[in-house]
This record gives structure tokens, C-alpha cells and sequence, in this order.
């Protein structure tokens, strides 16, 4: 059996593609055999909970390589540098694992996380290629890549691109990218940006980086990696996206089941749906606005409110047990027969029902593959990491979307005492563009012509298709 061992950060965003897209090489290739070694995080995104609700698969293993909690809480004495500390703690356990996997296996590669970068070293040691799994987009690779030449190679100071309103010529673009929505590590000449960067720069030594997009998709940017040289070989495999049910669908079964119900007696398209992903909610005053622009839009909607987290604590939101105590009075009452508000949403089913007209969406790269996969068009809401990017790609590179905001970072840390508040009145001019009938509407039809060409690159002998054919085989002939 030929095994490959998959290292990913364990965050919900990363975790869940990698396994969706590991499925897709045991589905290819049944020599094949998969382990993922887990490092959980001292703040659990519902990633173990995610890998426990898993369908088991015989090649398919979860190794458990957490530290203990006294090593593990030694990373975090340093804010700055915890993530790449944490990972590196990790890599006796790896170097054990890989030894004993040797003993009866031939392993074929490592697969990587853009941040486990240096878990190389390791590969290394056992004269074993590594791989890097990037689960954002072409574009963002580019713009990783073009800052690192810039930093590393022509020791550019990109700091000042901070809180700049400069423009500039990025080779992954098209059109000229606002420095409003790059991110803001890539600009910053903090410790963690310096390291962040030196994992990027490892790109570079790997023998190729798996990236969930589809030629189809992001010919552009791709053809200008291919271009660039800087990089070993891109394999583009996406769509990768996960059909899986998590627990958190299993443990709110009652008010899916009310959901679906309510969405099966609306008429096709007629819905928006408003969901910010697994770390995304909003204080009272922004709950209010988006409620105000809910009711004077005059469009069905679904949301998924939840309730945040202490100000300067970073967590998961929570579930309201009363939503009457964030929204305007009387909203609910007036807004009972054409709205519906529930808890955690079960995103990519209520994407797929044909009910849902449209996505008002943070822009994670998963969220925005879930929503072409459907075919529904999105409402741009970026809130942090790369989503601006994300935001400003659909809607100025791709044509996919209609923007909300572009350029809204939400605080975390609540070190910014003034809160940026998007109006009502910009959240519904985003909204009415977003349900214009279908055949007034460019952003609408482009993505159901984006929607098929993501069924064909998937399919037997499609672009993304032929991808991960053409990396098994080099995966197998690198060893």
C-alpha cells in the first residue's frame, strides 16, 4: 500500500477540504492509503467534533498527535509566534509516527498546510517529497508568492502599504488591487508576517501545491503562476467541497428538519440566505442594520444569527436563546411570514435547495466554492484573513458577485474602539442587485454558467479531473 500522510492546520476551513480532497485520491487510486495526523488547537473550532461525526473509511486514518496540555500551552507565551511554535512542537510526534508507518508502508509524500511548512524537515529526513495543500485560491497563492518575492528577494518594505489607498499591479490580477483589501499580514513587519512568509518561501522546494480552484474558474491567475516560474507544478483539483454532515448537524436535527420545512414552501430563487461562517457574527448596532435592510428589501430570507463572543475574546459564537433581545422590536413579528432566523446553518445544505436565491457571505473560499458548485450568486461581506481578497475577486476579477463591502475587517481582539458600522441602506442596495430576476441580472447568469463548468472540470476526464490524475502519477514516479 502506498500512504500518504496529510499534515493540516486543525481549523475548520482547512481541515475539511483537506479530507474531502484525500477522499478524491482514494477514490482514484485504490493502492492508496491515507493518514492525517491531527494537531488539535488549544481553542477547538469543532474540528474534533467534525472528524467523530466522519463515515469510517478502511484507508482513510485520523492519528491523534496532540501534545499534552502542559508542552502544548508553552507555545502560547508568545502571541506572535504561537501558531509556528505549536506546529514545531509537533514534530517529534511526526518523525515517531513516520518511523513506525516506514516500517511496514512505503510512503509516497507528505501533504502539507500552507502553515505546517516546516514539517519539510521531517519529510526530508526520510528522503520523502512534500506537497503543499493550499485551500484558498489561485489568486491569493499568486499574491503569497509576489509579496514574498518582494519582501525576501527585493527587501521591499510592504509596511507601507499599510492603511494605504494605493492600487497596485499584483501578476495574479487582472485589474488593480486595492491595498484596502489585501491582508493585513502581508503587509505588516511584524514577527509573525516575517514567519509567515518563510513558509511561502519553502513553497518553493516542494515538489508541487495542490490548489481547490478549477482552471475554468481562475484561468488568469493560474496561467499566471504557470508563467512565473516561481513555483514547482500547480495542480488545480477543485471544486473540492464536503457533503458531509458534522455533528452540528446531527445535534440541531430539530430546527434543520423546521428549516428545510420552511424552505420547501417558498418558491424557487426567492430566498437570501445570510450566513458569516463558523467564527462570523456581529454586535447589536450592526444586528439592527441588517435587520432594518431584511425588512425594507421586501425579499424572503434565511439567517443565521449568532451571538458573539465577550469583546476581546477570540471564540466561536454562540446561540442566542432569545433573538428578540438584539433585534429591533416588533422585527419578528413583521417580518414572520416572508423571514426565518435560525442558529448554526447547515451551509451546504441549505445552499443546495432550489429555494435559495442568493448568499449573503463572508467570503471563505469554501463558502464561495459551495455557492458556484449551486450556482447561487453571492452578496460580498469579507470579515477577516484573506476574505477581502476573496470579495474584491468575485466582484471585480470574476464578475460572480455583488458587493455589500469590499474592505470590512471585523475586530477580534476589540482593540478598535470604532467600530465600523455598515449601514442598512448599503447592506439593502447590495441586496436588491443580489435578487434581481435572473434574466436582468449578469452576476446571476454567470454563475449558473460557473455552476456547470465546475460539474465538468470534476467530471471523468474534466480540467481539475485530469489534475489530480496527472499529481498520482507524479507522486508516484517523485518517490
Amino acid at each position: 500500500m502506498k500512504e500518504l500522510i496529510f499534515i493540516p492546520l486543525a481549523g475548520l476551513g482547512h481541515i475539511v477540504s483537506a479530507i474531502e480532497f484525500a477522499k478524491q485520491i482514494l477514490n482514484k487510486d485504490e493502492n492508496f492509503s491515507i493518514s492525517f495526523l491531527i494537531m488539535e488547537l488549544p481553542l477547538d473550532y469543532g474540528v474534533k467534533n467534525f472528524i467523530q461525526s466522519l463515515t469510517s473509511q478502511p484507508r482513510l486514518k485520523f492519528i491523534d498527535i496532540t501534545l499534552d496540555e502542559k508542552t502544548s500551552s508553552q507555545s502560547l507565551n508568545n502571541h506572535e509566534t504561537f501558531l509556528y511554535d505549536f506546529i514545531d512542537g509537533h514534530k517529534p510526534r511526526v518523525r515517531e509516527y513516520v518511523h513506525n508507518i516506514c516500517k511496514t508502508s512505503s510512503c509516497y509524500g507528505f501533504v502539507l498546510d500552507m502553515f505546517c511548512t516546516s514539517m519539510i524537515d521531517i519529510a526530508n529526513e526520510f528522503n520523502v517529497p512534500s506537497y503543499i495543500y493550499f485551500a484558498s485560491n489561485a489568486s491569493f497563492l499568486g499574491l503569497c508568492l509576489h509579496f514574498e518575492t518582494l519582501r525576501n528577494e527585493q527587501h521591499s518594505d510592504t509596511s507601507r502599504y499599510m492603511n494605504s489607498n494605493e492600487a497596485l499591479s499584483i501578476p495574479c490580477f487582472k485589474n488593480l488591487c486595492p491595498t484596502k483589501v489585501l491582508p493585513k499580514h502581508l503587509l505588516d513587519s511584524r514577527l509573525a508576517s516575517t514567519l509567515f512568509f518563510d513558509g511561502i518561501r519553502r513553497f518553493k522546494v516542494t515538489k508541487g501545491i495542490i490548489v481547490n480552484t478549477f482552471f475554468e474558474l481562475e484561468s488568469f491567475s493560474l496561467q499566471a503562476l504557470l508563467d512565473s516560474k516561481m513555483v514547482p507544478k500547480i495542480y488545480p483539483v477543485g471544486p473540492v467541497v464536503s457533503f458531509e454532515k458534522s455533528g452540528h448537524f446531527i445535534n440541531n436535527s430539530l430546527e434543520i428538519g423546521s428549516t428545510i420545512k420552511w424552505l420547501d414552501n417558498q418558491q424557487d430563487s426567492s430566498v437570501v440566505f445570510l450566513c458569516f461562517g463558523s467564527m462570523g457574527s456581529f454586535e447589536a448596532e450592526q444586528v439592527k442594520e441588517i435587520a432594518t435592510a431584511l425588512e425594507h428589501c421586501g425579499h424572503r430570507f434565511l439567517w443565521s444569527l449568532r451571538k458573539s463572543p465577550p469583546k476581546g475574546k477570540v471564540d466561536i459564537p454562540t446561540s442566542y436563546n432569545n433573538y428578540e433581545e438584539v433585534l429591533p422590536k416588533g422585527f419578528l413579528e413583521r417580518t414572520k411570514e416572508r423571514g426565518k432566523i435560525i442558529g448554526w446553518a447547515p451551509q451546504v445544505t441549505i445552499l443546495s435547495h432550489p429555494s435559495i436565491g442568493g448568499f449573503v457571505s463572508h467570503c471563505g473560499w469554501n463558502s464561495i466554492l459551495e455557492s458556484v458548485h449551486f450556482g447561487v450568486p453571492i452578496a460580498t461581506w469579507p470579515l477577516y484573513a484573506e476574505q477581502q481578497m476573496n470579495a474584491f475577486l468575485l466582484v471585480k476579477e470574476l464578475g460572480l458577485g455583488e458587493e455589500i463591502k469590499l474592505d470590512y475587517v471585523i475586530d477580534f481582539e476589540g482593540k478598535n474602539n470604532q467600530v465600523d458600522i455598515v449601514s442598512a441602506q448599503e447592506i439593502e442596495s447590495g441586496l436588491l442587485k443580489l435578487m434581481v430576476k435572473s434574466e436582468e441580472n449578469e452576476v446571476r447568469k454567470k454563475m449558473k454558467e460557473m455552476k456547470e463548468k465546475s460539474r465538468v472540470a470534476m467530471e471523468e476526464g474534466g480540467s481539475s479531473d485530469s489534475s489530480l490524475g496527472l499529481l498520482i502519477k507524479d507522486v508516484i514516479t517523485n518517490i
